[in-house]
């Protein structure tokens, strides 16, 4: 197989793709400067200094006065590059074996912060999300890549990062000067700009329109869609009422998808969770799902073979009532060769599939087994405390270790274990940094959206609700037989003596058609009766 550059810059928005099961050898990683002392001790299968938390300068080995970070074999592409403090030491990026690098630049201007021509102006590929740098700009490879970073290059990396399956060809990547290719990104950038603005597929596409007035406990059904097609958009249109009352009507009203006919819902979750945040309705936008002022919407591909049943059950008290705009398309090929989607809301399932040699640390954010492909993951925190007496240096609750009172919640690393990996191949520095922004625990907290990567709300001190989500589009992570994905919670559900921090979140992935995933839905109290207060 021949990938063409422009293949590549398409496959940053190909939510299509996702639905693909992965080949032989295809698969995904992130290299980062994780603290080194936590590792797998295979002759006692213990995990030892799981919780290390000196994740700024880790790397794989030295080369003269620079350090080696990621070293992989070809053919794959480089696709996120983030940093929390870029400094003006070089990065350097050797490709197919070649003694020189293909680039060699200021760190710090790597992401579009210097001046001149060849800067970057591409606000939603390169972009600063609350302190943190991210680059989501393709760097394809053949044989070999190789990145180093040089003295002064900062603190805090992400490299993320496809191998491809043998026998593909990727173009030769040239570095920033190639003009071609800096139209396809500009291209790309425009197009990831008007996101959500418009559904998918509406020119070659059927649309249905349905007006639900649900009444309280009961369910409704939403579309019956048969044939060989896919959902390839939809919106929820809520009425005023139900505006006015989103932070207690989103989570009552569940939603739910079956595929061909499975006894088992493949989509569960609240509804506004469904949708990327919590609580509430929180305007903003990414790339697969979003909300404004109007409506939500989802734009992920969901295939179905014969046919998709969406329902939604009203768990509350009062009637509630909205309107759906689900656009379908007819497949030239046959579903039964796609994959499924699913999304799971859940609040501490399944915690003791990690709870174990030395893992006590990690919180699960997907389990699954079969053939498929992790999509990302939204985060909703309820992290609540004591206003503390004492007077702080610095405004709200002071700075680095002179806080009177050590709120923050964010230094969990994300790991991902791909298909019976005592190793994760994805390791990361911190929950901020892998969402993409940076040095949360230090005011101020603004909200902030992008294609891939967004936090729709915040609490001005942190102090309450926090809404985060992360997406894996380009750089999903493809699995074979089973994939376990976690984040490092390091504050119990109780902490402080009385405050509290409380994880839920709903993962999103595709899986092999027919096949049952681990969760199931949770009643209502669960879902609502945890906003519990400091003691």
């Amino acid at each position: 197989m021949r990938l063409t550059y422009r293949d590549l810059v398409e496959r940053l928005s190909d939510l299509e793709r996702l639905a693909v099961p992965p080949a032989p050898g295809e698969r995904g990683g992130c290299h980062s400067s994780y603290d080194r002392r936590s590792r797998y001790n295979a002759a006692t299968d213990t995990y030892e200094n799981w919780n290390a938390n000196r994740d700024g300068d880790g790397f794989i080995r030295r080369e003269g006065d620079s350090i080696v970070v990621l070293e992989q074999p070809g053919p794959g592409v480089i696709w996120r590059i983030w940093s929390a403090a870029p400094g003006p030491g070089h990065i350097q990026i050797f490709l197919d074996d070649q003694p020189e690098p293909v680039v060699d630049m200021p760190f710090q201007d790597f992401f579009g912060g210097g001046i001149g021509l060849q800067d970057y102006n591409l606000p939603e590929l390169a972009m600063t999300l609350s302190r943190g740098h991210n680059r989501y700009i393709p760097i394809p490879y053949n044989r070999s890549c190789q990145i180093r970073l040089c003295p002064d290059w900062g603190r805090y990396y992400h490299i993320t990062y496809s191998g491809l399956p043998a026998g593909t060809e990727v173009p030769r990547y040239t570095g920033d000067d190639d003009n071609a290719h800096r139209i396809m990104l500009a291209e790309k950038d425009r197009e990831l700009a008007f996101r959500g603005w418009s559904l998918p597929a509406q020119d070659r596409g059927t649309t249905l329109q349905a007006a639900i007035e649900i009444p309280p406990g009961e369910t409704c059904t939403v579309a019956a869609l048969t044939g060989n097609r896919a959902i390839t958009g939809f919106r929820v249109y809520p009425d005023a009422h139900l505006i006015r009352d989103a932070d207690t009507a989103l989570r009552e009203l569940a939603f739910a998808i079956h595929w061909d006919g499975d006894p088992a819902p493949s989509v569960w979750s609240p509804l506004g969770d469904f949708f990327g945040a919590a609580p509430g309705i929180q305007p903003y936008r990414a790339l697969p799902v979003g909300m404004t002022t109007g409506y939500f919407y989802s734009h992920w591909f969901m295939p179905f073979a014969q046919q998709a049943d969406l329902y939604l059950h009203n768990e509350g008290t009062q009637s509630r009532a909205l309107r759906f705009e689900i656009v379908t398309r007819d497949l030239e090929q046959d579903a039964r060769q796609l994959l499924r989607f699913h999304a799971k809301w859940h609040r501490d399932a399944l915690l003791e599939k990690s709870l174990h040699r030395g893992r006590d640390i990690d919180w699960p954010l997907l389990h699954a087994a079969g053939r498929g492909r992790f999509c990302g993951v939204q985060l909703h925190v309820w992290n609540r405390w004591r206003i503390p007496t004492a007077t702080p240096a610095t405004w709200w609750y002071g700075q680095g270790r002179d806080k009177t009172i050590d709120w923050w919640w964010g230094e969990g690393d994300e790991k991902f274990f791909v298909d019976g990996e005592k190793f994760p191949s994805t390791f990361g520095t911190g929950s901020e940094d892998y969402i993409g922004y940076a040095w949360a625990a230090e005011p101020p907290f603004p909200v902030f959206d992008s294609a891939f990567a967004c936090q729709p709300y915040i609490d001005l001190d942190g102090n309450g609700h926090t809404s985060v989500n992360r997406f894996h589009i380009c750089d999903d992570i493809p699995f074979q037989s089973r994939f376990e994905g976690c984040i490092e919670k390091y504050k119990g559900n109780q902490w402080g003596g009385g405050n509290v921090c409380l994880y839920d979140a709903v993962a999103y992935w595709y899986q092999e058609a027919g096949q049952q995933d681990f969760y199931d839905p949770v009643p209502l109290a669960e879902r609502t009766g945890y906003y519990v207060e400091p003691a």
